[in-house]
Formats: structure tokens, C-alpha cells, sequence
């Protein structure tokens, strides 16, 4: 899947151009590069292989929220596969970008080793498409996505 890629900190913007100023880091428009295949997508979506298995996104989206109270709250739970993705020194998820509606929204940085392949937002939306984006250290950024 095409995106613009930021060469400093890796971000894609999948809105179909690149931002004048990068949301994660900062970086001028200049430091982004076209990528027409900056995130892997699968080749048969009926018929995942177990390399697809362990990088796809699971999202569970919870229309209720658990931490912030009075409503107006959406819960997004997010895993790395199917197939649990291993975090170890050597091959583990680097982070995980969520979007809505192909805009940015925010980026869980990850650690090997001490942390689960995992990661949970409390939206204030109720509604749109939310994306999440994640980067293996060896086998590059997957996709997946869901209506709110």
C-alpha cells in the first residue's frame, strides 16, 4: 500500500500526500519520500499465512469505555496477530500509529522484551474508519482496519 514515509522517525501518512510538518516528529514536508509499498498488505485475506498471522492488527473496538467515566468514550484494543508476535531483542514491534479517517492520531512506542505487542486508546470518537499501523523491526508495517 503506497504511503508518504518520513525518513527521521518512519511515519506514513496514508491520507494521500505528505504533511507540511511530520505528527510524530516534527520533520519539514522535504523529509518525506513516496513509498508505493510502505505497508504490506495481505496477498489472499481468506487465507493468511502465518507471517501475516503474526503482524496483522487484531482490533477490538468497545463501545463503552473503561477509564474515562460519563460516556463520550470509545475503547480501542489493539494486538499484534493472530499469532502473538514475539518481542525480543532481536525482532519485536517498534510501535503502533492509529488513525481515523486517514488522519494521525497517535503512536504507542515499544520496548523488546518487557512489553506485551499490545497497545489501547480511549477515543472521544464514536464514529469514522480507524486505522493501525505497526512496524516489525525485520518485516516492516502492517495494516488493518475498522468502522468505529
Amino acid at each position: 500500500m503506497k504511503g508518504y514515509v518520513c525518513g527521521v522517525c518512519g511515519f506514513i501518512s496514508i491520507n494521500g500526500g505528505a504533511p507540511d510538518k511530520c505528527p510524530v516528529c516534527g520533520a519539514p514536508k522535504a523529509s518525506f519520500k513516496e513509498n508505493a509499498d510502505a505497508i504490506k498488505t495481505p496477498v489472499d485475506s481468506k487465507n493468511l499465512t502465518d507471517l501475516e498471522k503474526k503482524h496483522i492488527p487484531v482490533i477490538v473496538v468497545i463501545k463503552k469505555c473503561g477509564l474515562i467515566p460519563g460516556g463520550g468514550c470509545t475503547d480501542v484494543h489493539v494486538k499484534m496477530g493472530e499469532i502473538q508476535h514475539p518481542m525480543e531483542a532481536s525482532h519485536y514491534i517498534t510501535y503502533i500509529d492509529f488513525y481515523i479517517d486517514n488522519e494521525f492520531i497517535a503512536r504507542i512506542h515499544m520496548t523488546a522484551e518487557k512489553l506485551n505487542p499490545a497497545g489501547a486508546l480511549h477515543l472521544k470518537s464514536s464514529s469514522g474508519k480507524l486505522t493501525v499501523v505497526e512496524n516489525c523491526n525485520i518485516h516492516g508495517n502492517w495494516i488493518n482496519e475498522v468502522n468505529l
